[in-house]
């Protein structure tokens, strides 16, 4: 067996299934998950209508690139939606779909990783989505960790970085809108990381999964691939995003994204993507054509989010210390005790289940910078999501 298999941490479900087993909770009350970041509002009929109405084309083998048309789409929402200039973001050259992010972040890192080089370094934030971390191991390189706190408003300070570790780092992951705290990048802060992927040669790959989930109709986040045509840089170098429909269409089953910018990065990529088997069914992609091409459901989505993020922050105005995020739908309160034991005495006494901020962060330089906070997940019904912060609330009063 591969021995870096054995390098690989727990999963952070995994440590929570642990922790609530050692606990009973209240039978009279209804279990309330708000931990697993798994869309809940209805997927768009239409987008359903469209796969089943092509099953009959799951007789045909589909190629790893993915069809002209699903590209296409695409590149016309990306260059829509990103303010890319006209013709820079191509179907046929910077455009793979990919069966969700999640593959799609692990298996970016065993393309890019030169093993050849000594010690070769992938950089995270901290907290990170587990996946980083276990793409870097798998793939030969060690991960490092950048902490997020409330001092740097949960984005790294990467001008703090040594030039030491820029020199062995290979791939930086990044996360914008973040995953747990919701925290999203500025233009300059991409445009400095890209300036910095110059100078020291090594691959951004920016997690956009949340991009589409957003308060401000007339403010989205900023995406890198925006900041490389804000600089003229329209083959974008040393700059790829990842995207999904996961949670713009509430379409988490359907596993169904895409990657996309440099050029050249992306033949390697779809040449390693050839042999690792991992071609998105036919099906699927005629349903993404139509999902990407609708904007009405994911502004509908939005609305559904905006109404639960200002009920369940009134509930919990003055019980917790929380923010409304920048985007996502994620809630990152800091607990009065680590998050660990909050979310095992509040379901235990509340029977709401919430995510310790610490399975979600490494300890780095003398700290878990998640280990004083517990992540919310806003998914489940505006009644529940109600429910749960009066929960909340009042396993709060009771500390």
């Amino acid at each position: 067996m591969n021995p870096d298999l054995n390098q690989l941490h727990p999963y952070p479900f995994e440590k929570l299934a642990a922790l609530k087993a050692a606990v009973s909770a209240p039978p009279g009350l209804t279990d309330i998950m708000l931990s697993i970041g798994e869309p809940k509002h209805e997927p768009p009929v239409f987008v359903l209508d469209t796969l089943v109405n092509n099953l009959h084309k799951l007789s045909n083998y589909p190629t790893t690139k993915g069809l002209p048309e699903l590209r296409t789409a695409i590149a016309t929402w990306a260059t829509k939606r990103f303010q890319l200039n006209a013709g820079s973001f191509t179907a046929e050259n910077h455009v793979l779909p990919v069966n969700g992010t999640r593959e799609a972040l692990f298996a970016f890192a065993q393309a890019i990783i030169d093993r050849s080089k000594t010690n070769p370094l992938i950089v995270s934030p901290n907290p990170f989505y587990q996946i980083y971390e276990g793409a870097a191991i798998l793939s030969g390189a060690e991960p490092y960790f950048l902490n997020c706190t409330p001092d740097n408003n949960f984005i790294p300070d990467f001008s703090a970085v040594p030039a030491s570790i820029w020199e062995r780092c290979q791939l930086l992951f990044i996360c914008s809108p973040g995953n747990p705290t919701g925290a999203v990048m500025s233009a300059a802060q991409f445009k400095e990381l890209i300036a910095l992927a110059d100078q020291y040669d090594f691959v951004i790959a920016s997690d956009e999964c949340y991009s589409e989930l957003y308060f401000d109709e007339q403010n989205p986040p900023v995406g890198l691939l925006q900041a490389c045509a804000e600089l003229g840089r329209d083959d974008f170098a040393r700059c790829v995003v990842f995207h999904s429909l996961s949670k713009r269409s509430n379409l988490p089953g359907l596993r169904s994204g895409f990657v996309g910018g440099d050029a050249k990065i992306l033949e390697k990529f779809l040449l390693y993507r050839t042999y690792h088997g991992c071609a998105m069914p036919v099906p699927t992609q005629l349903a993404s054509v139509a999902a990407w091409q609708d904007e009405q459901h994911v502004i509908a989505n939005r609305d559904a989010y905006r109404a639960k993020f200002d009920a369940v922050l009134k509930v919990l105005d003055g019980c917790l210390e929380v923010q409304k995020p920048d985007a996502s739908f994620y809630l990152w309160p800091k607990t009065p005790i680590k998050g660990e034991l909050f979310a095992q005495q509040l379901y235990a006494q509340q029977k709401v289940t919430t995510l310790p901020g610490s399975y979600l962060a490494r300890e780095t330089d003398g700290m878990n910078p998640g280990e004083y906070y517990v992540r919310l997940a806003l998914v489940a019904p505006l009644a529940e999501c109600i429910e749960a912060a009066e929960r909340i609330k009042a396993f709060v009063k009771s500390l």
